[in-house]
């Protein structure tokens, strides 16, 4: 278990991170998603020991993580931007993460590679973006850590590699207990895999919470209203989130538990209504908005 308890992360005048506190529990995987510049990667980088939190602890199985090679060889990290040694080739580059990982699956890195036709001969600095990207990955998933932390993990990958790396997570997490942390901002890739999700916002947790817990409390209603005053009536007992209107239907996405809803609108006797699925990414708009942080005001 990795636990955060009132994590602080200055650069200069710029606050990253602001006593942020969040536990991440074994064998889920974790998605870290948030806004542009809210803090994931530097979350990422205390979380891994690069950089020291300047207040606040984070413990790794109940260890500090900073400075503390035993923590650390725990963790496997994959950067947004991922460091290869220069004109070194992947069968150098195992050699250097065996020597931290001593549970490193060699056989299974070998079988990989040669099922993503990746030559572990040749210059990694001559792979393209997603070649370079489905390597790490390999180092990652094949070094026998417990922890694998992942910034935009399925960024460069094509449709088939994104669905492979998910089955594989999916895998690791049943047979041997691996905990992925994701940060993307792909939220639709997210939303297959992910258990539990943490949403940052200017250097805070804006929540944290099991992805399935996560929708039930705000809906997307499709609703065709015998009478106008029948709208009003529903505002008032739900907090809106958003709505939009297309002719007689309208759409309402409300805060409130499903079956009230339901209650709510089917005593008015609607010519029409249906509840519906909301999207992770639907979530994430919804509870930036509520902060001030309108998309529509940007375009």
């Amino acid at each position: 278990m990795i636990v955060i308890r009132n994590l602080t992360k200055s650069f200069d005048d710029l606050v990253a991170l602001s006593d942020i506190s969040l536990t991440m529990e074994e064998g889920q995987i974790f998605g870290l998603i948030g806004t542009n510049g809210a803090g994931k990667s530097t979350l990422l980088r205390c979380l891994t020991g690069i950089y020291r939190p300047d207040a606040g602890e984070i413990l790794v199985d109940g260890e500090p993580v900073y400075e503390n090679p035993a923590a650390k060889s725990r963790i496997f990290f994959i950067s947004d931007d991922q460091y290869f040694f220069p004109g070194g080739t992947p069968k150098e580059q195992l050699r250097f993460y065996r020597s931290f990982y001593p549970d490193f699956n060699t056989d299974l890195f070998h079988e990989m590679l040669s099922i993503l036709k990746l030559d572990e001969t040749r210059r990694i600095q001559t792979f393209s973006k997603g070649m370079k990207k489905q390597l790490s990955l390999l180092y990652g998933i094949c070094s026998g850590c417990k922890y694998f932390l992942c910034d935009e993990t399925f960024d460069g990958l094509d449709p088939v590699i994104r669905q492979a790396v998910k089955k594989v997570f999916i895998r690791e997490v049943s047979e041997r207990g691996l905990t992925p942390i994701i940060a993307s901002h792909n939220l639709r890739e997210l939303e297959d895999i992910c258990d539990h999700v943490g949403l940052l916002h200017e250097g805070g947790i804006l929540l944290s919470k099991d992805l399935d817990e996560m929708k039930l409390g705000i809906f997307k209603v499709q609703v065709v209203f015998r009478n106008p005053e029948d709208r009003d009536s529903i505002l008032s007992t739900f907090p809106l989130v958003s709505s939009e209107t297309r002719g007689s239907l309208q759409t309402l996405t409300l805060r409130g538990e499903r079956v009230q809803i339901e209650t709510a609108i089917t005593a008015l006797q609607p010519v029409f209504y249906e509840i519906l699925p909301l999207s992770l990414e639907e979530i994430f708009i919804s509870e930036t908005e509520v902060l001030g942080y309108d998309f529509k005001n940007l375009a």
